[in-house]
């Protein structure tokens, strides 16, 4: 270790540096065990990151496997078939089996026939209601109304829904002529039931009126739902059949090549995916 000290001498002071002869004077002041171009140490942090990270993962696949088995054992119990999920009786996958570019249309008729299904139980509803009011004729209202439950409901889905959704599907011209016929007599049963004549089933715009005059309030709103319901799913359904007929022309399906197409697979072509 070095130290300054005073010396005299012929009148001068000089500072002479006292040295540690026993220190390494090239010793360095740094650790020879660390090497100065190792890299940073990473810190805990981006270490906590990887760790949440590979963890997140680990969930994805384990999630992702219980998907797979729960569609393995629907499989092996339904088949492919999912629809309805209480009973599945037909495979339903817009994602799957519907083009990208028609999933959107497709997607909002199913809705609308979803709209047509609840506006059946609220109708029925509303029936129940009317009957209750004391108007003349509630029963054949009511009975009709749950008739149509069970008819309109099969019937819609099997003769307008799935045709257009095969229709799309497998693009063919068989199944854009059943959607257009029978959706065809869907929209004029849906006006049938807008207007509401007493009598039938319907608790539509008469109905409505009716109870509102004697004050009838809860069956009035109920009939004024179901009034709402046939209104909307009647002018999107019409919307929309416009759209698609404008995509039947432009596709160049004609009846000959619908006839065809029946003459080559069948009326069993209706009711497969392939």
């Amino acid at each position: 270790m070095s130290s300054l000290r005073n010396v005299s001498g012929h009148g001068q002071t000089h500072l002479i540096a006292a040295t540690d002869y026993n220190q390494n004077p090239f010793a360095s002041t740094h650790s020879l065990d660390h090497n100065p171009f190792d890299d940073p140490q990473p810190v805990n942090t981006s270490s906590d990151a990887r760790l949440d990270a590979i963890r997140q993962r680990e969930q994805d696949l384990e999630r992702r496997e219980q998907e797979l088995n729960a569609k393995a054992d629907h499989i092996r119990k339904h088949g492919r078939n999912n629809w309805p999920f209480f009973f599945p009786l037909i495979f339903h996958s817009i994602q799957d089996e519907i083009p990208e570019a028609s999933r959107p249309l497709i997607t909002r008729l199913y809705q609308l026939w979803l709209v047509l299904f609840v506006t059946l139980i609220v109708n029925l509803v509303a029936c129940i209601l009317i009957l209750l009011s004391g108007v003349e004729d509630g029963g054949r209202d009511l009975g009709a109304s749950i008739g149509y439950i069970f008819t309109i409901t099969a019937t819609s889905f099997l003769l307008w829904y799935r045709p257009i959704y095969n229709g799309y599907m497998k693009e063919q011209a068989l199944y854009y002529y059943f959607f257009f016929f029978f959706c065809g007599f869907h929209l004029l049963f849906s006006i049938y039931m807008i207007i509401g004549v007493p009598s039938t089933g319907s608790a539509g715009l008469i109905r409505t009126i009716q109870m509102f005059s004697g004050h009838h309030w809860v069956a009035a709103v109920f009939c004024l739902i179901a009034t709402i319901g046939w209104t909307l799913q009647g002018v999107g359904l019409a919307f929309y059949y416009r759209q698609i007929y404008s995509h039947h022309t432009a596709a160049g399906h004609t009846m000959e090549k619908a006839k065809s197409e029946l003459a080559t697979h069948g009326a069993k072509a209706y009711f497969t995916r392939g």
